[in-house]
Parts: structure tokens; C-alpha cells; sequence
């Protein structure tokens, strides 16, 4: 990271590459960072995958508590507005997000992130079945909420759902716990599995959301990968937030930064992926949690690393 004294998270390099549809990239920082890397100069970046996924991108970034979001139906790469904005964004929290569309026009009301109050959201993965079961899916929303349907995706439907589920343990305006917001996007889940899933066709609801403070990611079928620590920090001797989890493995515990990805890129970061099903984030101290069935779970042993 970059900014703020902080160096953007160490992206380049080769990756692995996943399968199709959107992409997702975010991260918590204590300390503002800048995304450009992230976000549009290194090999893997965002911007650069925006190539197979052409159907519009989206930027929430957070400013004294506030979101501030960018979306656009163009792509990311031959998009002034998200060079520029890539060039200039330094949070603590972003989300970004580009589009290959499976549900829903290509519009600026289809494209993620989707905003909320406090809250935004995106989604890697399809609702098969989203025409025919989209009004029982709509009557799992909270009358209150379903007039800021203003797109016609799966994706703002779920976050709709989300929000409706967390609001049934906590204040939409008030700091939740991480479980709460673990347990809502657990039964979300099994909302919109139990209305649209068949035998043979199973909805993917791969999730990021955040408040600014607390983010949350869900694997629903498309990979996700997480970095809480580098190998070595690049800027272990200017900068003034290092500490030892920055450059060691967590599985509980108060953590610097919190990036998670479609995709682990190669660099200094360590990245650990997901397993089915699992919660993974930071609540608002910056404490690491890994969930799976609501239980706390150790990560996978295997990382996947640079190469030294």
C-alpha cells in the first residue's frame, strides 16, 4: 500500500487464474493505503481482468466513516474515470468490483458494488433460476427495503436479503458484531438456496461486504482467497504501524490489514484460500475471524506463496 506512509499491498508478479464471471478485490488497512496497484498497474489487477469481464466495474471506498461509490457500465480498462479514480483512492477500506454479466441489462444500476447506508456489497456467481423465482426471493426482503431495488440482478436482490437478515440482529446504524454479520450472510445463503436451487442447478454466492469497519467475505462456489501477512515487508524499516502479525501467519487475533481477492497475486503477500462455505474478515477492532458453519475454524494449512 501506498499513502499515508503505507505501501499498497505487493501484487505483482505472475498469479493463478480463476474461471469465469466477476472479479472481487478488497482490503482493510490500518492506515489509508492507495489501490493503484490493485487496482490498475500490476500484471494481475483489476483494471487488467476487466478484459474478460467487460460489463461495467465499481469502486466503494470509505472516507471519515462514509462510502464513497463509482460505478460505471464501461470497461474498467478503457475507462478514464476509473484510471483516474484508481490514481487517486487512499482508504482504510475499499471494495472493488468488474462485471461479467449473468443476470440483469449492463447498466450502472446492475454494477457492483451495491450501497446501502454504511454498506456495500458485491457478488461473484449466479442465481440460475433468478426469472422464475426472483418475486419469492423479493418477499424474503423486508418491506422497507425492497424499494431500493433500483437494478434488476440477483446481486443487489441478495444484498437486500443480507441486509433484511442482519437487521433482525442488529441496528443497520450500529457497529455489529462479526458473528451477526457472519449469520446473516449464512442465511442468505440458505434463503435464496432454498427458494431458487434445484438437484441439478445450484446458485454460486461468493459475497464481500463491508461497513467501512467490519468486512466479511463468503465462499458460495467461486474461490476467494485472504492475506493478513507479507513474508517480509518491503517497508519493515519506515514504517511506523509494523508489527509481528505483519509478517507472520494469524488465526485469531488483532491483525494490520485484511485483503481479500478472486485471486491470490503473487508479491509479498501470503494468501490463504477459502474453503466452501467459510466466513473470513475483520470486525471493527481489526480482529481476524475464520468461520465455518458459524463455528470458528483454523485456516488451511497450505498458502499459497512467492517464490523466494
Amino acid at each position: 500500500m501506498q499513502g499515508g506512509g503505507a505501501r499498497e499491498p505487493d501484487d505483482s508478479g505472475p498469479s493463478w487464474h480463476g474461471d469465469g464471471m466477476c472479479r472481487l478485490f478488497g482490503f482493510r488497512s490500518v492506515i489509508p493505503s492507495q489501490v493503484h496497484r490493485s487496482l490498475l498497474s500490476a500484471d494481475n489487477a483489476l483494471g487488467n481482468q476487466s478484459s474478460q469481464h467487460p460489463d461495467g466495474w465499481g469502486v466503494a471506498f470509505y472516507v471519515d466513516g462514509s462510502p464513497h461509490v463509482t460505478r460505471s457500465p464501461s470497461t474498467a480498462l478503457n475507462d478514464q474515470i476509473f484510471h483516474r479514480l484508481s490514481g487517486v483512492v487512499a482508504s482504510e477500506t475499499v471494495i472493488a468490483h468488474v462485471r461479467k454479466a449473468t443476470k440483469g441489462s449492463i447498466g450502472v444500476l446492475n454494477c457492483h458494488p451495491f450501497q446501502y447506508g454504511r454498506w456495500t456489497f458485491a457478488h461473484n456467481g449466479d442465481v440460475p433460476r433468478f426469472a422464475e423465482t426472483r418475486s419469492a426471493l423479493v418477499d424474503a426482503i423486508a418491506p422497507r427495503l425492497r424499494r431500493y431495488i433500483l437494478g434488476d440482478t440477483d446481486s443487489e436482490v441478495c444484498f437486500l436479503i443480507f441486509l433484511t437478515e442482519l437487521e433482525r440482529r442488529a441496528s443497520l446504524t450500529s457497529e455489529p458484531s462479526f458473528v451477526d454479520v457472519s449469520a446473516a450472510l449464512h442465511a442468505m445463503v440458505a434463503t435464496v438456496r432454498r427458494i431458487a436451487d434445484t438437484q441439478t442447478e445450484t446458485s454460486l454466492l461468493t459475497f464481500l461486504v463491508t461497513n467501512g469497519t467490519t468486512m466479511a467475505a463468503s465462499h458460495g462456489g467461486k474461490d476467494l482467497f485472504y492475506s493478513t501477512h507479507k513474508r517480509r515487508c518491503s517497508d519493515r524499516d519506515t514504517c511506523s504501524s509494523l508489527s509481528p502479525e505483519c509478517e507472520s501467519a494469524r488465526t485469531t487475533g488483532r491483525v494490520n490489514h485484511f485483503l481479500v481477492s478472486s485471486e491470490p497475486v503473487l508479491g509479498e503477500n501470503v494468501w490463504i484460500p477459502f474453503e466452501p462455505g467459510a466466513v473470513v474478515g475483520v470486525d471493527a477492532s481489526m480482529n481476524l475471524h475464520i468461520l465455518l458453519d458459524g463455528r470458528r475454524r483454523l485456516p488451511l494449512s497450505t498458502s499459497l506463496e512467492s517464490p523466494t
